[in-house]
């Protein structure tokens, strides 16, 4: 018997496969977002067929991340990460998608344990500039790269943005439209690069429209989040 979980699943993969993707790039990766949700929730999704989950608090993940360790499933930190919690965060998870700055890139190849596949690593870029938002700037994305490529133990994914939510879609056209530019300047250096990670559950379409290989989509799965937890990164 399907699950409602289940069956929220199969509507997003349906949406996703049906967008109007890039055709020199692969079908979007859909990207679960379980920040707030409990552990039986993401096995639930999990055993739908859903594999990489993403997190916002390193402190939040970890007892989830411990709880569903022989489902061996995918972990991404979404959340703006502290340089402090970088320890932790380099052991626990697979990706960090957040990474904003060079200190922040030193401390994850610092602790990324070397019996461990390298960590993979995408770049935040604020797009539109926002200063209540994390991400560096479009232009400090080239020297970011060269610090991620500069480590064995880190891996260079790409990109990912969080764009201002307008109310506009068209701007939030233009925001990922800037994004897939970037993505494709900065593929000319790194051409190994593979993930541009942009779009949520009330946008996602338009980012792959404009060009995204991976979307984070969590009400839309699971549900109204439940209220928001007095928690930090």
């Amino acid at each position: 018997m399907t699950t409602p979980l289940a069956a929220s699943l199969q509507a997003a993969l349906t949406s996703i496969h049906n967008a109007k993707a890039w055709p020199n790039r692969p079908e979007p990766r859909l990207l679960a977002v379980s920040k707030t949700r409990e552990a039986a929730d993401i096995a639930a999704m999990a055993a739908a067929g859903q594999r990489a989950f993403g997190e916002n608090y390193v402190q939040e993940a970890l007892p989830k991340i411990e709880a569903l360790r022989a489902q061996g499933l995918e972990w991404h930190m979404i959340g703006h990460l502290q340089s402090n919690k970088a320890d932790v965060a380099a052991r626990a998870f697979d990706w960090v998608q957040t990474v904003d700055r060079r200190k922040l890139v030193e401390a994850l190849a610092k602790h990324r344990p070397i019996d461990r596949p390298p960590l993979n690593l995408l770049i935040q870029v604020n797009i539109d500039d926002e200063a209540s938002k994390s991400g560096c700037a479009p232009e400090a994305v080239a020297e970011l790269a060269a610090a991620v490529a500069a480590h064995p133990n880190l891996k260079l994914r790409g990109l990912m943005a969080i764009p201002s939510p307008d109310p506009d879609m068209q701007r939030r056209h233009a925001a990922f439209r800037a994004m897939s530019a970037l993505f494709d300047t900065l593929s000319a250096t790194f051409p190994q690069i593979d993930t541009l990670s942009m779009g949520m559950s009330e946008d996602f379409v338009a980012a792959i429209e404009e060009g995204a290989t991976m979307v984070r989509i969590g009400s839309a799965l699971f549900g109204p989040r439940p209220p928001k937890l007095e928690s930090s990164v």
